[in-house]
């Protein structure tokens, strides 16, 4: 199997397990079904927890490509500095959607403030691996 064809194939099989993931697993979702706040912080858990699934995913997918090319070209700073890239989105989304917990406490609303804002911030960088795996894939 040509490599092109088995990344598209990785690619195509990603997007198909997001699409089915994204249609019951939202914020939104958790709002209209959920009505206590114990209920409600329980669903933004399954979402959270689902979301660092599929980014892992997408991380892991782009470390595939990136390896690729760097056996392909002897050259490994683009696989490095995605590396660097996605600790530093870690260390950012931690301290982005912590200071909106403390900003919040001691209400009820502090822990759904920050897994909201850790969903948000990773579907926001799960499209922007996406946009990037598009992009590469219609250059082969």
């Amino acid at each position: 199997m040509k490599k092109a064809t088995l990344i598209s194939l990785i690619s195509l099989t990603v997007a198909f397990n997001v699409a089915i993931a994204k249609t019951t697993k939202t914020i939104k979702d958790c709002e209209v079904k959920q009505d206590k706040n114990v209920e409600y912080s329980q669903c933004l858990d399954r979402v959270k927890q689902d979301t660092d699934r599929e980014l892992q995913t997408w991380v892991n997918n782009q470390t595939f490509i990136l390896e690729e090319f760097a056996l392909k070209t002897g050259r490994r700073s683009a696989l490095e500095m995605f590396h660097r890239s996605q600790r530093n989105f870690i260390t950012f989304r931690e301290n982005n959607c912590r200071w909106q917990y403390l900003a919040n406490s001691p209400s009820l609303t502090a822990a759904s403030a920050y897994k909201k804002c850790y969903i948000r911030l990773s579907n926001a960088r799960i499209d922007e691996l996406t946009f990037v795996g598009q992009v590469k894939n219609t250059k082969n």
